[in-house]
C-alpha cells in the first residue's frame, strides 16, 4: 500500500493562488467523491484546507501523482503546467512524517500553533463521513493526533508561539496609542474570529461588534464578549465606525469591497482604518490595499511578526522532530506488515520469474531426451539433477567467496534457508 500526499501551502504559493484551492468543510464529500471515482483504484483520500494549505492525502495499491495534481488543478481551474510549480508531493514515509509535523504544528507560519490540529481531525472527520477514509490513512491520522499530544505535553514548542491573533493585536498597537478608545468589527464567527475576539478583548476597546450571515452564530459568539451583532448586509452603511475590522469568512468572493472602504474613509473624513483579512479566499478586496489611511495585513503579511522568537523554539523543535522521527517508523512498519510479502513483492516477482525459467528449460531437455526414446527414469533422474544444480548454484557460489566474512555471511543465510524445519 503506497501512501502520498500534495499540497501547496504558504511556503510555495501566493495567497491568491491557494485561494483558489480553498474547500470549505461542505465541499469535502462531492470533492473527494469526484477525485476518487476518477481514479481507477479508487484510493482511500483527504483534504486538508487552511489559510495556509491545501493538501490532499491519498492511499492506494496504484499510487498515481500525476492524476491527483491533474485532478486539484481542475478543481482550482489552474493549468496543470502552471501548478505543479506551486506544489510539492511526497510519498510513504515522507508523506507520513508531513502530516505528523502538520499535526504537530512544525510546519505552520506560527511554528508550534494549536489550530491546525482541530483543523486536521476536522478532515478526517469529513472524509470519514464521505466514505473516503480508509484504514490506512486512519491509521497514519491517528497516529499523527497521538505524536502531536506526545509532543505539546512533553516539549515547550508552543511556549514562545505568537498566533495571528496575538499578531494583529501587536499591529493594531503600533497604529492607535491606546486601545482602549478604539471600536472593533469583526467579520464571521469562527474558530478564528473567536480567537481574534477573545486577544482584541482582552486590551478593554471601547466597543467589539461582530457581523455575520447567521444571527444566531453571530449572537452566540456577541454574548461572549458583549459586542453588538450586525447582518453583513449592514456593513457597507456601519464600516466607516469601526477603527479596526477584522474578517475570517468562509466566502469564496469578497465581502468588503473597495467602493465600500472610499466611502467609509470620507465619512470618517480619513482618520485611519486598521483591517486584518484571515480569510483565504480573501474577504476584503485587494485593492483596498492601496488606499491612503487603510492598514490592510493579510495571513502572509503577518508572517514576520509571527516569526518573532523563532530562535528561542530551536531546542524544542528538535525534541520534536525525535518524537516524529520514532512516530514514522512506527507507521511504516505497520504498513509492511500488512503487506503479507513484507514489502518485498518486486523480489518475490523475480523469483518466480527464475524458476520458471529453469523449470522450462528442464522440461525442454527431457522432453527431447523422451523423444528420443531414452529410458524415462534416467530422464526424470537428469530432470531433478538439473533442477536441484541450478537451486544451490547461487549459494554454493557465495560458499565459495575470497573473503571470510563474505563467506561467513553466505553460511548463516543459506543454513536459516535450506536446513532449518
Amino acid at each position: 500500500m503506497a501512501v502520498w500526499a500534495l499540497g501547496l501551502n504558504h511556503n510555495t504559493a501566493p495567497l491568491d493562488l491557494r485561494g483558489r484551492f480553498a474547500f470549505a468543510l461542505d465541499q469535502m464529500a462531492p470533492a473527494l467523491s469526484v477525485l476518487r471515482k476518477a481514479h481507477p483504484q479508487h484510493p482511500e483520500a483527504a483534504i486538508l484546507s487552511t489559510c495556509n494549505r491545501t493538501e490532499v492525502y491519498c492511499a492506494s495499491d496504484s499510487p498515481d501523482f500525476d492524476h491527483t495534481l491533474h485532478w486539484l488543478a481542475q478543481a482550482g481551474d489552474v493549468p496543470t503546467h502552471a501548478l505543479r510549480d506551486h506544489t510539492y508531493v511526497l510519498h510513504d514515509g515522507l508523506a507520513a512524517r508531513h502530516a505528523f509535523r502538520v499535526a504537530s504544528g512544525l510546519d505552520s507560519m506560527v511554528l508550534g500553533e494549536p489550530q491546525i490540529l482541530g483543523q486536521m481531525k476536522s478532515a478526517v472527520r469529513a472524509a470519514e463521513e464521505a466514505g473516503a477514509l480508509g484504514t490506512t490513512l486512519n491509521q497514519m491520522f491517528q497516529r499523527s493526533f497521538a505524536v502531536a499530544k506526545q509532543v505539546r505535553s512533553s516539549t515547550e514548542i508552543g511556549a514562545h508561539s505568537i498566533s495571528m491573533a496575538a499578531a494583529a493585536v501587536r499591529l493594531a498597537s503600533n497604529l492607535f496609542e491606546d486601545l482602549t478608545q478604539i471600536r472593533v468589527l469583526f467579520v464571521g464567527a469562527g474558530e478564528m474570529i473567536e480567537l481574534a475576539a477573545t486577544h482584541f478583548a482582552a486590551r478593554n476597546p471601547k466597543s467589539i461588534a461582530i457581523a455575520n450571515r447567521t444571527l444566531e452564530r453571530g449572537e452566540k459568539l456577541g454574548n461572549r464578549f458583549g459586542a453588538e451583532v450586525l447582518r453583513l448586509a449592514d456593513l457597507p452603511e456601519r464600516l466607516h465606525e469601526f477603527d479596526a475590522i477584522v474578517s475570517c469568512t468562509a466566502s469564496q468572493l469578497p465581502i468588503i469591497g473597495l467602493g465600500a472602504v472610499e466611502r467609509a474613509l470620507k465619512k470618517r473624513r480619513h482618520r485611519p482604518i486598521f483591517m486584518v483579512d484571515l480569510a483565504v479566499p480573501r474577504d476584503i478586496e485587494v485593492e483596498v490595499k492601496a488606499l491612503d489611511d487603510v492598514y490592510l495585513y493579510t495571513v502572509d503579511d503577518l508572517a514576520q511578526v509571527v516569526h518573532t522568537g523563532q530562535a528561542n523554539r530551536q531546542a524544542a523543535v528538535a525534541q520534536a522532530e525525535a518524537i516524529i522521527d520514532a512516530g514514522v517508523q512506527s507507521f511504516m512498519h505497520w504498513v509492511d506488515q500488512r503487506d503479507p510479502q513484507g514489502g518485498v513483492v518486486p523480489l518475490i516477482q523475480q523469483l518466480n520469474a527464475k524458476a520458471d525459467t529453469w523449470r522450462a528449460t528442464e522440461i525442454a531437455r527431457a522432453r527431447k531426451r523422451l523423444a528420443k526414446g531414452e529410458d524415462i527414469d534416467a530422464v526424470l533422474e537428469a530432470l531433478s539433477r538439473g533442477l536441484t544444480q541450478k537451486m544451490l548454484h547461487g549459494a554454493m557460489a557465495e560458499l565459495s567467496a575470497s573473503t571470510t566474512d563474505s563467506r561467513e555471511i553466505a553460511a548463516l543465510a543459506i543454513e536459516r534457508l535450506f536446513l532449518r524445519r
